[in-house]
């Protein structure tokens, strides 16, 4: 059977190891399924693969029908944020460590992929975050996160104290060395490391994460995505706020930080029989040592 995804653009870990030979033998998988391959600009640019044609996320956008993409869990959530306002469905191949959301093992990508070319499929949609900061009265920065949005002290001051509100009500002034909000993709990323929960994905909520809160009733809540949470910096030095730890700004006092589901959503694809279980029981090492 002919491949359902015609055109198909490949996005690359392009600083690990080994990583030319790996896109060059998945493209080369890829023509023998009848599929139109081409190269996303800087990974074509950094691996030196000349011999496919090349595309910016804009014409990924316009021209492709599926991104497959070669690498980690920063990899996929790098791409994905730039290509989820074209709707194009994410195939994420590991070649990371942990793998998350880049669920297949490079090692069985043939195999796995065969039957998902032809349409056999899971699709897994989800939200992502939209966050901005605003001072006095402007906006000076906005971005999307996928994973979480971390404020957080900077490295010679000590705690940040924080006005938190969900909705325009004020929930409690925080002092700790930051504060996470996390997607429930993101609850097993740093939230986790923190002592958040972990949230199905199917779940339609947000957890707020204290990082070492001065007082230890300060505990993770999961709120709706419905709404908006805001964070002011009341005081604390050299205070920052980043965006699945891949775009940051520096923040000051009175500055605002709103965070509120974003229209757009990542689509990704999973082969039959996924099941976001048997994904924390591998990634987790969980039931290890069971009989």
């Amino acid at each position: 059977m002919k491949s359902q995804f015609r055109n198909i653009a490949l996005i690359g870990k392009y600083q690990a190891h080994g990583s030319r030979s790996a896109l060059e033998g998945i493209a080369y998988f890829l023509e023998s399924q009848g599929c139109n391959v081409a190269i996303e600009q800087d990974t074509a640019n950094n691996t030196g693969l000349t011999q496919y044609p090349t595309l910016d996320t804009a014409g990924i956008g316009a021209q492709c029908d599926l991104a497959l993409v070669v690498g980690g869990d920063g990899t996929m959530l790098g791409i994905g944020r730039l290509l989820a306002q074209f709707g194009i469905p994410l195939v994420g191949i590991n070649q990371g460590r942990l793998g998350f959301i880049t669920d297949i093992a490079y090692e069985d990508y043939q195999d796995v992929l065969t039957p998902m070319l032809r349409g056999e499929f899971a699709e897994d949609r989800r939200w992502m975050m939209q966050a901005r900061v605003v001072r006095d009265g402007l906006r000076v920065f906005s971005a999307i996160a996928m994973n979480d949005v971390v404020v957080y002290r900077g490295a010679t001051g000590g705690m940040v104290e924080l006005r938190v509100e969900v909705d325009g009500r004020f929930v409690a002034n925080q002092r700790a060395d930051g504060l996470i909000i996390a997607s429930p993709t993101g609850s097993t990323a740093y939230a986790l490391s923190a002592g958040g929960p972990m949230l199905h994905p199917s779940i339609g909520g947000l957890v707020l994460v204290p990082i070492a809160p001065h007082t230890l009733s300060n505990r993770p809540i999961v709120l709706p995505d419905t709404g908006e949470i805001a964070i002011e910096i009341v005081s604390g030095r050299d205070a920052s706020v980043n965006f699945d730890m891949q775009s940051l700004t520096s923040l000051l006092h009175g500055d605002r930080i709103s965070v509120r589901r974003s229209e757009y959503q990542m689509r990704f694809l999973h082969p039959i029989g996924w099941n976001y279980f048997d994904t924390l029981r591998k990634k987790l090492h969980w039931n290890e040592g069971a009989v």
